[in-house]
C-alpha cells in the first residue's frame, strides 16, 4: 500500500461519505412530506372509525354473554362470536409437503404456523451429530385481519377454518389448499352441528403451491358475506407478526443483518434500521414487504398492491439467542364486493440469494447487500463478479478453490493498471537522488513552498506525472468493496468448508477465548490474522521501494498511517466473513508475485537514464500552455499601451 494507494482509499472515501451525506438528505425530505401527508390521511381515519363505532358496535362483553346463554351443546366448545364454531375433532395443524419445504397451518385462524426448508441446515456445532432441517417459524408468526360484522369485531386468527384436505404431498405440479370460514345461519352460534352453518357464505383462504418453488400463491376470498359484514367495510388490515429467531454461527452479524424490507415497486425497495428498533407508516401503496434476514427472508407480495402500511422492527428485551428481533407489518388491502370480491397474492419463504430472487422480476434481489447505495458497487457485483462466480460454481468446484481462481481473474483484469501504478512509483525512486537533492537545497520549513515548486518542476523536465499512480488505484478501491459487500452476503458460501474453515460465509476461528478482548473479540480468526501480516509486510516492502516526496514529517505521518490501518483490519475483519479475509489475503500475495515480476521484467537503471534524457530535453508545451502564454502576451501589450497613453 504506497501513498498514492492511500490517497486513492481516502478520495474514494471521501466521495462516499459524500454521497451518503447527500441520500440522507434526500431521505429526510422525502420521509417529511409523507409524514405529513400520513398524518392528514390518519385524521380522517381516526374520525371516520369513531363514527363508525358510535354507530354501529356492541360491547363484546353483552355479545358474549349472549352466546352462553344461548349454548345448547356442552359437549363441544363454542367460540363466543356469530361466526365460527370450535372442532374439537381437529387438533392438529393441516400440513403441505413439497419439494422446498413443509407447511404448517393453523385450523384456528387458516394461516401459516410452520415453515421447515427441506435440505437446509442451521448452523450445529461441531459435536452435534444431527442436523436438523431449517426451521424458520413455529408457531412463532402470525397473520390475520378484522371483519367488521354488522354488531362486533371478529378477528380471524379466533375462527376455525375447515381444510380441503389435512394434508398434501405436492411433488410435482401445482395443488391447491383451501380453508374456509363459515358464518352460522341466521347468527345463530348456539348451533355447534357443522350442518347448521351457512355453507353457502364463507370466507376462503385458497394456498397454491408449486413442487419446486419457494413461492406459493395465496387468495382470500369474499363469497356471499355482504349479509353478515357491516356494509361499508370495504377495507381491511392484515397484520402479520413474527419473531425472528437465530439460524446461523455469528448470532451478532445475523442479528444486525436482520431487518425489514419493503417496495413501491420492482426500483423503490428501501429497508428499515438494521441496528435499531425502527417504525415507518405509509400513506402510498406498497407492493411486498419482507422480514429479512443474513441469508433467509420471508416475504409478502401483493399481485396489486397494499394501500398503505405501518412496518415496525422491535428489539427483544435481552440480546441473545434465539431470538433475533421482533417484527410487525400491517398492510391494507381492499375488496370492493364482499359478495364476490377478493384479494390475490403471493409468499416467499426461502433463501435470500441473488439468483434465486432475481427471476421474480420484481426487485426482491435487492435484499442481498450488493452496494445498491452507489451505482458502482453493484454493478461490479452483478455484471462481473456474480456471473463469474456462477460459472465457475458450475463446475463443481470446492469454494475456496473457486475465490482463488476469481481473485486471479479479477487481478490479471487489473494487471495494466497495477503495471502503470508501479512504473509511477519506478519513476519516483529513479529520480530519488534529485529529490533527495532538492531536499538539502531547501532544509528550512519556510522554504517549503520553494521545495514543493522545485520538484514539481522536475518531475515536468522528466516527463513524470506525481498523480499517474493515483487514478489506478483509485479504481481498484471499487471493485475492493464491492467484494467486502459480496462475501457476507452470498448465500453460496453458507456452511461451505475449505482448509480449516468450517464455514466460508462466517469466522473461521482456530481459537476461542473463554473472554472478550475489546474492538478484536472472543476468538482467533486465522485468515483474518494472515491477512494482517501479509499487508504489514506488503507496507514494509513498498516504504523501502517509496522515493521521499514531501518533507520528512508528512512522510512519517504517512508509514504511520501505512501500518496503523492493518492492525485496525484486524479486529475489524475478525468477526467477518473468512471467504472475505482469504481473498484479501490472495490478493496480497498475488501482488508479491505482481511485484517480483515486475522488479524482473523493468530495468531501474534505464529507466533513470531515460528520465535524465528526458530533463536535457527542450520541454513542449501542450496547446494550452501555449493558448495562455498567448493571452499572457495580449494582456502585458494592452497594459504597456495604456500606460503610454497615460504618459
Amino acid at each position: 500500500m504506497d501513498k498514492n494507494t492511500v490517497i486513492g482509499f481516502l478520495l474514494i472515501f471521501g466521495l462516499l461519505i459524500g454521497y451518503s451525506f447527500y441520500t440522507t438528505k434526500q431521505n429526510k425530505k422525502q420521509q417529511e412530506k409523507r409524514l405529513q401527508e400520513m398524518e392528514a390521511v390518519q385524521d380522517s381515519i381516526s374520525n371516520a372509525a369513531a363514527e363508525e363505532q358510535t354507530a354501529v358496535l356492541v360491547p363484546q362483553e353483552e355479545a358474549q354473554d349472549s352466546v352462553a346463554t344461548d349454548s345448547v351443546a356442552p359437549t363441544k366448545p363454542i367460540v363466543q362470536h356469530t361466526f365460527s364454531y370450535q372442532n374439537t375433532d381437529q387438533t392438529t395443524d393441516y400440513v403441505v409437503n413439497t419439494n422446498m419445504g413443509e407447511y404448517h397451518f393453523s385450523p384456528m385462524g387458516g394461516y401459516l404456523t410452520k415453515v421447515q426448508l427441506h435440505h437446509i441446515y442451521p448452523y450445529t456445532p461441531k459435536e452435534q451429530t444431527e442436523k436438523p432441517e431449517l426451521v424458520l417459524f413455529d408457531h412463532n408468526t402470525t397473520m390475520n385481519f378484522d371483519l367488521k360484522l354488522k354488531s362486533q369485531f371478529v378477528n380471524t386468527k379466533e375462527c376455525y377454518f375447515v381444510a380441503s384436505a389435512d394434508s398434501l404431498q405436492v411433488t410435482e405440479g401445482e395443488q391447491q389448499l383451501t380453508l374456509r370460514l363459515y358464518p352460522y345461519k341466521n347468527g345463530d352460534s348456539s348451533l355447534s352441528a357443522f350442518s347448521q352453518i351457512d355453507s353457502s357464505a364463507y370466507l376462503e383462504y385458497v394456498y397454491t403451491f408449486n413442487a419446486n418453488d419457494y413461492k406459493f400463491d395465496f387468495a382470500i376470498h369474499f363469497v356471499n358475506l355482504a349479509q353478515y359484514l357491516y356494509k361499508n367495510k370495504r377495507e381491511y388490515n392484515l397484520k402479520w407478526e413474527a419473531d425472528i429467531n437465530n439460524v446461523e454461527k455469528n448470532y451478532d452479524y445475523e442479528r444486525d443483518a436482520t431487518t425489514l424490507y419493503y417496495s413501491y415497486d420492482e426500483d423503490d425497495v428501501d429497508n428499515l434500521n438494521e441496528r435499531a428498533a425502527d417504525t415507518k407508516d405509509f400513506t402510498t401503496s406498497l407492493k411486498w414487504v419482507s422480514f429479512k434476514q443474513q441469508f433467509f427472508t420471508s416475504i409478502i407480495i401483493a399481485k396489486n398492491e397494499f394501500k398503505n402500511g405501518h412496518l415496525e422492527v422491535a428489539l427483544p428485551e435481552k440480546n441473545e439467542r434465539p431470538l433475533l428481533k421482533k417484527m410487525n407489518a400491517n398492510l391494507a388491502f381492499e375488496v370492493g364486493n364482499t359478495d364476490e370480491g377478493s384479494f390475490d397474492m403471493s409468499l416467499y419463504f426461502g433463501p435470500n440469494q441473488y439468483k434465486q430472487l432475481k427471476p421474480y422480476d420484481l426487485g426482491l434481489e435487492r435484499q442481498v447487500p450488493l452496494g445498491w447505495g452507489f451505482f458502482l458497487l453493484h454493478w461490479i457485483n452483478r455484471y462481473a463478479i456474480i456471473p463469474i462466480f456462477n460459472w465457475l460454481e458450475a463446475y463443481g468446484l470446492s469454494y475456496g478453490i473457486i475465490i482463488l481462481i476469481l481473485t486471479i481473474i479479477i487481478k490479471m483484469v487489473l494487471l495494466p493498471i497495477a503495471y502503470k501504478t508501479y512504473m509511477s512509483s519506478a519513476k519516483m525512486r529513479a529520480l530519488k537522488p534529485q529529490i533527495s537533492e532538492i531536499s538539502e537545497r531547501y532544509p528550512k520549513q519556510e522554504d517549503a513552498m520553494k521545495k514543493q515548486q522545485a520538484t514539481m518542476a522536475l518531475y515536468k523536465r522528466a516527463g513524470v506525472s506525481p498523480s499517474a499512480g493515483c487514478l489506478p488505484a483509485l479504481l481498484q478501491m471499487p471493485i475492493l468493496i464491492a467484494m467486502f459487500r459480496f462475501f457476507p452476503s452470498a448465500y453460496e458460501l453458507r456452511q461451505q468448508p475449505f482448509l480449516w474453515a468450517d464455514d466460508l460465509s462466517t469466522y473461521d476461528s482456530i481459537l476461542d477465548l473463554s473472554f472478550n478482548i475489546p474492538f478484536y473479540g472472543d476468538h482467533v480468526s486465522l485468515f483474518t490474522l494472515l491477512m494482517t501480516i501479509a499487508t504489514l509486510v506488503y507496507t514494509w516492502l513498498n516504504n523501502k521501494l517509496m522515493a521521499p516526496s514531501g518533507n520528512e514529517d508528512q512522510m512519517k505521518m504517512m508509514r504511520i498511517m501505512m501500518y496503523l490501518m492493518p492492525i485496525l483490519f484486524l479486529g475489524m475483519f475478525n468477526s467477518f466473513s473468512s471467504a472475505l479475509t482469504y481473498y484479501y489475503l490472495l490478493v496480497n500475495l498475488i501482488t508479491f508475485l505482481q511485484m517480483w515480476i515486475f522488479r524482473m521484467a523493468v530495468d531501474e537503471k534505464k529507466l533513470q537514464a531515460q528520465l535524465l534524457s528526458n530533463m536535457n530535453k527542450p520541454i513542449k508545451k501542450s496547446k494550452w500552455e501555449l493558448k495562455m502564454e498567448a493571452m499572457m502576451k495580449q494582456q502585458q501589450q494592452l497594459q504597456k499601451q495604456q500606460a503610454q497613453r497615460k504618459k
